[in-house]
């Protein structure tokens, strides 16, 4: 009897170890605008200083185009050590003309999303390639020891 209540009892806590295991928190992250927020915004009228003091800072600003603010905010799950799975994406793209009025406000959602795959070749930079001894040793003797902080590097005159 006592056994059994032992068996009972150990298979009732694996039973809850495993339920417990299946509700994975979503972890929220970014600045999505409410409805009633965006109401307030309106293309034509509002412009960028109406738009920071209803919506708050964008969550980024397009690298090209100052003109171009966006509002994100993603959903993301996590279970144990596997790369975070994304649940949902939700982006709020305001675009300014030139004077900083409104253009034009669009919603952007996890079914627009675009993979981009990266270019295999490498981007060619100007310059010379180093080999790995003249990187080693290319900064021996470039220190004078005349530098702002006065330290005393073993050049001429010391």
């Amino acid at each position: 009897m006592r056994r059994e209540r032992s068996l009972l009892a150990a298979g009732t806590l694996a039973v809850l170890v495993a339920v417990a295991g299946c509700n994975q928190p979503v972890d929220q992250r970014g600045n999505l605008p409410t409805e009633a927020q965006l109401k307030e915004i309106k293309p034509g009228v509002s412009d960028k200083a109406t738009v920071t003091r209803v919506l708050g800072s964008p969550s980024s600003i397009a690298a090209f185009d100052g003109d171009t603010w966006y509002y994100i905010s993603q959903k993301t799950k996590e279970i144990a050590f596997f790369r975070p799975e994304l649940v949902d994406q939700e982006v709020m793209v305001i675009s300014f003309d030139k004077e900083g009025v409104v253009r034009e406000v669009r919603h952007r959602g996890l079914e627009d999303r675009v993979a981009v795959a990266p270019n295999p070749n490498a981007t060619p930079a100007a310059g010379r390639e180093f080999t790995f001894f003249e990187q080693l040793i290319g900064n021996f003797g470039r220190f004078s020891g005349s530098g702002p902080t006065g330290a005393t590097g073993g050049g001429a005159g010391h």
